[in-house]
């Protein structure tokens, strides 16, 4: 936040808030009037913040049994598309 020349300057994380900000403006004003403030004009700016740190994850990996047992039960059902995504998980994992 920030006063010049009584214009408030708010910051808002995202555009949403931003906005809901932005349609509370005059309605502000008014309040800020009435307590004694020699504010005019709210200028609502967005101001995204550093996404936290979000460490790596670790490569998971199938063994080579579970491999064989993936592939195994998708064998024994229907196309389907269950039976596609086991074929591919059992085939894309390598357990190195």
């Amino acid at each position: 936040m920030q006063l010049d020349q009584n214009t408030l300057t708010v910051s808002a994380e995202n555009g949403a808030i931003a906005s809901k900000l932005r349609q509370m403006t005059t309605e502000l004003v008014s309040k800020l009037h009435v307590i004694g403030s020699e504010v005019t004009l709210i200028q609502v700016v967005v101001q995204v913040s550093t996404p936290p740190y979000m460490p790596p994850t670790e490569k998971r990996t199938i063994s080579l049994s579970g491999k064989t047992r993936l592939a195994e039960f998708a064998e024994s059902l229907n196309d389907s598309p269950l039976k596609d995504a086991l074929n591919r998980l059992a085939k894309r994992h390598d357990p190195n």
